[in-house]
């Protein structure tokens, strides 16, 4: 793996981690629903424009109806997972959701029929080690929130597992600006009519908030498929925790979290889980 593939993942995983501070910030001024909604609405319209410009094949009936099977499993995952940031500190939040490898693992053996070995369980042992010594304290400290907290991050972690059992079939069949699109656009058209009853008025500047939360999304979800095209999924997997760092950053300084130590402590361990899994 070269410098510029590593780098094309570095960005991505950064871009994705803004995106998810900018709804966090904005769903404590909007109603949930509606954050959800304008975070897929924009994130389809820059989808679209990309799509444009790349101009790829048109998707085979196949791929429609692989990507639409997808769409529920997208609201769910994304859904979970920022009620998660919205109680939760930031870090702590997408440390949980480190642990979708091992849940991809285990998927792998319920659904796939893959072989159950020793690195999937011992996996399982490392992630459940590290998710109880980070969420314990909080849990214990009786925080407002937490525990809804905690279950909407591992809920997240597990349907995001299952989306990536799904991803499987199509991406190495359809072009990412099709995948991108579908992901954004289907759940905006599914959230729409609920979003509708809790809408407020919106002024310009919430707009482009949004539209800069969609635009962040599609970037990191192109630039992080570029470098899974250039080098396999087991060399590039450890960047994908270069997210703890940036979360850890944008919590400090843009909401003023200070995460816990167990939080980091727990991190160790379900990254050594994830590693066990990837283990050749």
């Amino acid at each position: 793996m070269n410098l510029n593939t590593a780098l094309r993942a570095v960005l991505g995983i950064a871009l994705l981690t803004a995106m998810d501070a900018v709804i966090k910030a904005q769903m404590q001024q909007h109603p949930f629903l509606l954050a959800l909604f304008m975070r897929f609405a924009m994130g389809g319209l820059c989808a679209f424009v990309v799509l444009v410009v790349l101009r790829p094949a048109f998707p085979t009936r196949a791929s429609l109806i692989g990507n639409s099977v997808r769409v529920p499993v997208v609201i769910l995952t994304a859904g979970s997972f920022f009620y998660s940031i919205s109680v939760l500190p930031l870090a702590e939040a997408l440390t949980l959701s480190f642990l979708a490898p091992v849940f991809v693992a285990l998927l792998g053996t319920l659904v796939l029929k893959e072989r159950l070995d020793g690195r999937i369980l011992q996996a399982l042992g490392f992630g459940l080690a590290g998710m109880l010594v980070m969420v314990w304290p909080r849990l214990q400290g009786g925080v407002s929130g937490a525990e809804l907290g905690v279950a909407a991050a591992l809920f997240s972690a597990i349907s995001y597992a299952f989306n990536l059992i799904l991803l499987r079939k199509i991406a190495v069949k359809e072009h990412p600006a099709i995948i991108v699109l579908f992901q954004n656009a289907g759940p905006a058209l599914c959230l729409a009519w609920p979003a509708w009853y809790v809408f407020q008025p919106m002024s310009g500047g919430d707009l482009a908030t949004y539209l800069s939360a969609g635009a962040l999304g599609v970037a990191g979800h192109l630039s992080l498929t570029s470098a899974f095209a250039r080098a396999p999924a087991s060399r590039l997997a450890p960047i994908e925790y270069t997210a703890l760092v940036w979360a850890s950053l944008l919590g400090w300084f843009v909401f003023g979290e200070a995460p816990l130590w167990t939080t980091y402590a727990g991190a160790v361990l379900i990254v050594a889980g994830a590693f066990a899994v990837s283990r050749r």
